[in-house]
């Protein structure tokens, strides 16, 4: 079994910083997976769900447009986690933040897996 839990989320006022977290793991079934392609999402009130950040296993990085120079993405491949570091935060930002990350199972195939959501509000 294989299980996505995000953390780091909370309030915090225009212009601050936040960490999200996502750590990939299993709940002790001794399950064989490689972890591809890992990303961020996010979803505000009355708006589509819309990709924010992705990192490759190459450590290939893209952003969207409206956070490009403000959020950076990173993994560590040895803590199976991926990061989302949030700098100059606007209101704009405030939504619930997914983790969402490719797997392929050995027992079981591909697999795109989403974590729980953890929601990020920025105040003025």
């Amino acid at each position: 079994q294989v299980q996505l839990v995000e953390s780091g989320g909370g309030l915090v006022q225009a212009g601050g910083s936040l960490r999200l977290s996502c750590v990939v793991s299993d709940t002790g079934s001794g399950s064989i997976f490689n972890i591809n392609t890992m990303a961020w999402y996010r979803q505000a009130p009355a708006k589509q769900r819309a990709l924010v950040a992705a990192i490759t296993s190459g450590d290939t990085t893209n952003y969207a447009d409206s956070v490009k120079g403000r959020f950076t993405i990173s993994r560590d491949d040895g803590d199976n986690t991926v990061y989302l570091q949030m700098n100059s935060l606007k209101p704009e930002d405030t939504a619930v933040y997914y983790c969402k990350v490719d797997l392929y199972v050995y027992a079981l195939g591909y697999l795109e897996v989403w974590g729980q959501g953890t929601l990020v509000t920025v105040s003025s």
